[in-house]
């Protein structure tokens, strides 16, 4: 068992709604995760990484933290950065629960639960090629100048990667009206996708989500860009709109850290 020391930020996090009752339950299975998302409130004392053969898993007082569908949460030898990650997240809970402070716990539950079954992937697989079509970073705009230069600066790169990496053909458009990606291009990137392993595929689905591009995510999963980078691309928008009118308190500065914890959680799933 390894000690951890309280490390962590808040990162964020998406749980179901789930009900607790100490005498029956119905739904999803008994577990910490689903526990902790009932009734709100710390019940464990120490968190710490433990070890199965040659994999890690996480103990909550000498229990194995299990996902939500009821399985132990099992890293490979690998992942035990990952491992340390989850651990750390529910060391640093205080007396309440704090939603948005589980984030590598979710993402990993979301690979172990679901990015198993090929099934599963498959849907995925066409729900984040559907980014595609509304990818931001296709939709160009020529005014004002602060975007203009953004644009150049975050996506122009990005997309010229994308098209040489992979021999695809990406449009973009000035226009709204611009609707659809050509056909060929979507056959090689959904072939791309088909190749991830649960572990990537819960990266990528996550990193689309929280920058609603197909491209960042993948180059995120591709690892051509770091975090950071990734994070930039994802507010060029945002930043024009920052450079001229100034920030909105408690708006674009929860938006900042929110995607930074995202894309953080996904870079660190592949670590």
């Amino acid at each position: 068992m390894f000690p951890l020391r309280r490390c962590l930020s808040r990162p964020n996090s998406i749980f179901r709604t789930i009900r607790w009752n100490s005498s029956a339950v119905e739904g999803p299975p008994r577990t910490d995760t689903n526990r902790t998302e009932a009734t709100m409130k710390r019940f464990w004392k120490n968190a710490a990484v433990g070890q199965r053969d040659d994999s890690y898993t996480v103990l909550l007082d000498k229990r194995e933290l299990k996902t939500p569908s009821g399985i132990v949460l099992v890293l490979p030898a690998e992942k035990h950065l990952v491992a340390t990650l989850v651990a750390a997240e529910w060391e640093n809970q205080a007396t309440m629960l704090k939603h948005h402070a589980l984030p590598m716990t979710a993402l990993a539950s979301r690979a172990i639960d679901a990015m198993v079954s090929e099934a599963t992937r498959q849907e995925v697989r066409e729900a984040l090629l559907e980014y595609l079509d509304t990818d931001t970073i296709c939709f160009h705009q020529d005014y004002p100048p602060q975007l203009v230069d953004l644009q150049a600066q975050h996506w122009d790169p990005l997309l010229a990667w994308a098209r040489a990496t992979f021999d695809v053909e990406l449009n973009t458009s000035e226009s709204l009206l611009f609707s659809s990606q050509p056909d060929e291009t979507k056959t090689k990137l959904v072939q791309i996708l088909s190749t991830f392993d649960h572990w990537e595929m819960a990266a990528m689905e996550r990193a689309t989500y929280a920058t609603k591009s197909f491209i960042i995510a993948l180059a995120l999963v591709k690892k051509h860009l770091s975090v950071e980078q990734a994070a930039l691309a994802a507010h060029v928008e945002v930043a024009s709109q920052i450079a001229r009118w100034g920030e909105v308190e408690d708006t674009h500065d929860v938006d900042y850290q929110d995607v930074r914890r995202q894309l953080g959680s996904a870079a660190c799933l592949l670590c």
